[in-house]
């Protein structure tokens, strides 16, 4: 179920629109708390250590939130990095995971304090070189395990970018006892949507195997990718079962490395998508000889997952939840393949209706784009019930704010 219905009324989420126009995100302070609390207790007895992975939402407001309930803070890129900062979080609170990025940017990351995480056997050679042991970094291991999702969402398999294959283990080590790195920390991401605790824990074996040859680690980061349910009857990640297998196999490898470790995790859609809806008006309804097509005043420049990922998101029409339900194809206002959602069953629409996408809090706004000279849409956070506006709409003065006028003669 999603929990965010369950606290917001539809005639809440119309009195948003009233007040701040569509199309908008709305999120709700109260299902993240919900979702921090369960992850943190899935784990009992160990004190987990959450490091929310920001790129699925990114809003200061969110990452503030988070922060004070005590996550810590996953990021990929340097200004993500800085984000963090900008929302209170300190260096040590900060893990820094960046693909494919240059050495000067892990540098600018080093001379801000964060943790980092090294992904490729060129960086972590440079790396050495740059620091040998006066730095401490994470190693990213691939452990060529599929737990779930599809190529589209998965890093763990055999033809990911992501992370060091475990089968240049010996390769690394090499380097580590070469150029004198301390490591103190191993991690892997196995993909998103995990749908079987036995197989995620094969990969917690793979890296706890590898991390029995590293002496100098303080945390052990097992990444995250747990399922939500986006559908009625949706399978999920076991969140209780799979934390309390984690919890046992960490607390004997601990007794068998030698001193205990931290667990660390790095949740994003598991801890916002549920938290959050988007909320678009519908502009017209067009028939075809075969199909009824819904257009909205919104597109793939604000929720692109439909159309990327092949994703499923159910839609309401909260304008008109007891009307008789018809077969609609939802559709955007970019001129590109643009749907939302195939031969959906859904209560009458009507042109004006508003139309609320479930399980928007996760890769919706921080995915979005000016395409089609479009404007972003606006940011609402539910907190302690008042709805509060985190991020304006975007107006025509943004997309020219970065422009450069020149004389063309």
């Amino acid at each position: 179920m999603n929990t965010f219905a369950a606290m917001i009324l539809d005639k809440d989420l119309l009195s948003i629109v009233e007040e701040f126009g569509a199309p908008v995100y709305v999120y709700d302070a109260n299902t993240i708390a919900a979702q921090y609390t369960r992850l943190k207790n899935a784990f009992n007895p160990i004190d987990v250590k959450i490091k929310y992975a920001c790129k699925a939402l990114n809003n200061s407001a969110i990452l503030k939130l988070l922060k004070s309930m005590g996550s810590g803070l996953d990021t990929v890129s340097i200004n993500e990095v800085k984000l963090g900062l900008h929302a209170g979080f300190l260096p040590h609170e900060i893990i820094f995971t960046p693909n494919c990025v240059s050495i000067e940017e892990i540098q600018e990351a080093v001379s801000l304090g964060v943790h980092i995480n090294i992904d490729n056997i060129s960086i972590l050679e440079q790396f050495g070189a740059i620091y040998g042991n006066s730095v401490p970094c994470c190693i990213r291991l691939n452990p060529h395990i599929l737990a779930g999702g599809n190529n589209k969402i998965s890093t763990g398999h055999i033809d990911s970018k992501f992370g060091i294959s475990v089968y240049q283990l010996r390769h690394v080590l090499r380097i580590v006892e070469s150029q004198k790195i301390k490591v103190n920390g191993l991690h892997m991401h196995t993909g998103s949507d995990i749908l079987d605790a036995g197989v995620f824990l094969q990969g917690a074996e793979i890296l706890l195997d590898a991390a029995v040859q590293f002496k100098d680690l303080t945390f052990i980061d097992f990444g995250s990718g747990f399922k939500v349910a986006y559908k009625v009857g949706d399978i999920t990640t076991d969140i209780e079962e799979l934390g309390q297998s984690i919890a046992i196999r960490f607390l004997e490898f601990c007794k068998e490395y030698g001193r205990d470790l931290e667990l660390w995790f790095e949740p994003g859609k598991f801890l916002v998508s549920e938290a959050g809806v988007f909320l678009a008006k519908v502009n017209v309804l067009k028939q075809t000889t075969a199909t009824v097509f819904a257009g909205v005043d919104s597109g793939l420049n604000h929720l692109i997952r439909p159309m990327l990922y092949d994703s499923y998101h159910h839609i309401l029409n909260i304008s008109n939840p007891t009307g008789k339900e018809r077969i609609y194809t939802v559709v955007g206002y970019i001129c590109e393949t643009d749907t939302f959602g195939w031969d959906r069953k859904i209560n009458e629409i009507r042109e004006g209706d508003i139309l609320c996408f479930k399980n928007a809090g996760a890769y919706g706004f921080t995915m979005s784009s000016n395409y089609n000279a479009r404007y972003r849409p606006a940011e609402v956070l539910i907190y302690k019930g008042e709805a509060k506006l985190i991020r304006r709409r975007e107006n025509f003065e943004d997309l020219l704010r970065n422009e450069v006028q020149i004389e063309l003669n």
